[in-house]
């Protein structure tokens, strides 16, 4: 969809000016997959309105393939704006009745999906519309063993889209169904019940290979039938924290697609983030490979002690 964002960044009904973005959760993986040198497809739909072509310029020059996104005559794109305020950025959705709310499970059913090793889905999706929550079911709807692809599910809660009460039972099946898992902490708590700790996070949901648990600033614990691996995140600037979930899922999944262990994945999962963290867009630029490959290969108590730049 596309973003609108006060610049320089203030409260909404100050702003004088708003700067056209990019955004939204799975084409944000998908890009951060592509800068990390991951062949990715996104899959969608835009209206056929200047919004939409911009849309599909800035995912396409990120080096995703946009070939199969749909552009719908009689829908719009989806739109969101930025309110940035003292205690944070709330932001708004006009996706009511919007292209890709139109999506359904129609999608699974030819190329690219049928060769796909990965699917990745955010819990947005179920809250646009019936059909996108079709969508979602008829993917997990196979056991994982006789998948062929894996899921990978952000719960990705936004209350804006829907209220708790309604979105905490069908995002905690939806979760536990999936292959992979990515759940913050404290999203968690708000769905699920207020004093969960990590641990009793992957209790909720047995079902999935890996769930990785997000702490904010503090680390990211993925579970896995080995057991547990805890990372500390990268001590960062923030300059607004929109994005960054997406882009550490990215990071989390490269590391998985690569064959890393599970601790060598969360760190690129935090690597990345950083990266979305330190600009007021939903997409920032990653450090060199060379970076990178020095990060992951840090002793863990320098780790522990780097700041992402």
């Amino acid at each position: 969809m596309a973003a609108l964002a006060p610049d320089p960044p203030e409260p909404l009904e100050d702003a004088d000016r708003l700067r056209l973005a990019v955004a939204g959760a799975e084409s944000n993986v998908a890009m951060y997959l592509a800068g990390h040198g991951m062949p990715a497809v996104w899959l969608s739909a835009v209206g056929d309105d200047p919004l939409g072509r911009r849309v599909l310029t800035a995912v396409s020059a990120a080096g995703v393939d946009v070939s199969y996104v749909r552009t719908d005559p009689h829908r719009p794109t989806g739109l969101m704006v930025k309110n940035p305020g003292p205690d944070g950025t709330r932001v708004h959705y006009y996706r009511s009745g919007s292209a890709a709310s139109a999506l359904g499970p129609e999608l699974l059913v030819r190329e690219p999906v049928t060769s796909a090793r990965l699917l990745h889905f955010s819990g947005i999706t179920p809250a646009l519309s019936t059909s996108c929550r079709a969508l979602m079911d008829r993917a997990l709807e196979p056991s994982p063993a006789r998948r062929p692809y894996a899921v990978s599910f952000d719960v990705n809660h936004r209350a804006a889209l829907w209220p708790a009460d309604v979105a905490a039972p069908v995002l905690r099946r939806l979760a536990d169904e999936a292959d992979i898992v990515f759940v913050g902490l404290d999203e968690a708590q708000e769905l699920w019940g207020r004093y969960l700790n990590a641990a009793e996070v992957r209790g909720l949901l047995p079902g999935p290979r890996v769930v990785v648990v997000k702490d904010g600033a503090r680390a990211a614990t993925a579970f896995t039938s080995d057991g547990s691996a805890t990372v500390p995140a990268l001590r960062t600037r923030v300059v607004e924290p929109v994005g960054a979930g997406d882009a550490f899922a990215a990071g989390f999944l490269t590391g998985v697609l690569r064959g890393d262990t599970p601790a060598r994945a969360l760190r690129l999962g935090h690597i990345t983030a950083a990266s979305a963290l330190r600009v007021t867009a939903d997409h920032g630029p990653l450090p060199s490979p060379q970076e990178t490959e020095r990060l992951l290969g840090l002793p863990e108590e320098e780790w522990q002690s780097v700041t992402g730049r």
